[in-house]
């Protein structure tokens, strides 16, 4: 029962407001590096202004909004928090590039149950990482400390991403046709996606997962890896090759991402013997007795991004992609089809 004469506060009732001030004054320095010159704006304003870039003619924006899911338990209960930041810019900004889509500005959500300024400060200087690999703006965010809503330091985030392409190059898989090919750029683990059930294999594994090692690198290290931005080269190669479809292998995996793009009546015909799955997702698979059907609609299997070009664009493209920094290769091509039941297949030759 609180007594009468005892004056409450913000601070009682578990919001830190001397704390969210002191966090604004540990990250300003990161969320600076990356401004562009259209950022009209610093920090601390009610809104985030952005001028729009003068080189496009006819500029149609486009936007994203993504989260990192539950890979977010296994940073707060092995506190692996200095990537988390590069993989919620990744899951947008990819996003936005299918599009064909310069990323231009980003925001940032962060709610806990109790702010820990160290934590936080790691989370957000990562998201200032990842805006400054994807080219794009940190223009503004929102910290909400929000007793009783999480528990203790947990914590969730979202970012939100406008990027911009000129109206004649947006890609929307409206020039994929059978015939087509399809390169495969590599993931670099399991990205974001596909944690409820890595958890799920961990929590059935005897093994504590700091004693698990894959070629001697520490399995937690593996499953951690930050989530591939693939902005630069994929813009790149949207300036040099015409591009007909992009598929971000997220959530749903190859089975659900790569349809994305096909037109009606067309399908992916998918050579698996094309690439070596990662031994992140060959260890998955083990511990967790999951089927190949189950790995390629819940994991990306070591690719990030699927590319369309045409046939006669497949060697042009394989040179811009490897100057890049890229490892691409082919992995398929679109196939006509009679059903609409079956839109990706895989063979083994």
């Amino acid at each position: 029962m609180n007594n009468k004469n005892q004056s409450l506060s913000y601070k009682n009732s578990g919001v830190d407001i001397d704390a969210g001030a002191q966090l604004i004054e540990e990250i300003k320095d990161s969320v600076t590096r990356t401004n562009r010159p259209e950022v009209l704006s610093g920090l601390g304003g009610f809104g985030g202004l952005f001028e729009m870039p003068t080189s496009y003619r006819q500029p149609v924006l486009v936007s994203s909004a993504d989260g990192v899911g539950t890979k977010l338990k296994l940073a707060t209960t092995y506190e692996k928090h200095q990537n988390v930041g590069v993989d919620l810019v990744a899951m947008c900004v990819n996003d936005i590039i299918c599009s064909g889509a310069e990323p231009l500005f980003f925001l940032d959500y962060f709610a806990t149950g109790k702010l820990n300024i160290r934590t936080a400060a790691s989370v957000i200087k990562s998201i200032a990482n990842g805006c400054e690999l994807s080219g794009c703006a940190l223009i503004g965010g929102e910290t909400a400390e929000m007793p009783g809503m999480y528990g203790g330091t947990d914590y969730d985030l979202a970012g939100f991403c406008v990027g911009v392409v000129e109206k004649n190059k947006i890609i929307d898989g409206s020039k994929v046709s059978p015939g087509d090919s399809l390169l495969a750029l590599r993931s670099s683990g399991p990205h974001s996606n596909g944690f409820s059930l890595i958890r799920k294999v961990l929590e059935e594994c005897e093994t504590p997962v700091f004693n698990e090692h894959i070629d001697n690198n520490p399995l937690i290290d593996l499953l951690m890896t930050p989530t591939k931005i693939y902005v630069k080269s994929v813009l790149k190669l949207h300036k040099e090759v015409p591009i007909h479809g992009l598929a971000h292998i997220t959530g749903g995996g190859l089975l659900e991402n790569i349809p994305r793009f096909l037109p009606p009546n067309s399908k992916a015909k998918i050579n698996c013997s094309s690439w070596e799955i990662p031994k992140v997702f060959e260890w998955i698979k083990q511990k967790g007795n999951l089927d190949m059907h189950e790995m390629y609609r819940t994991f990306n299997c070591g690719i990030g991004m699927v590319i369309c070009v045409s046939p006669r664009d497949i060697d042009q493209a394989l040179t811009v992609l490897k100057k890049s920094g890229e490892e691409p290769f082919l992995i398929g091509h679109v196939q006509t089809t009679d059903t609409s039941e079956v839109r990706v297949c895989f063979e083994r030759s």
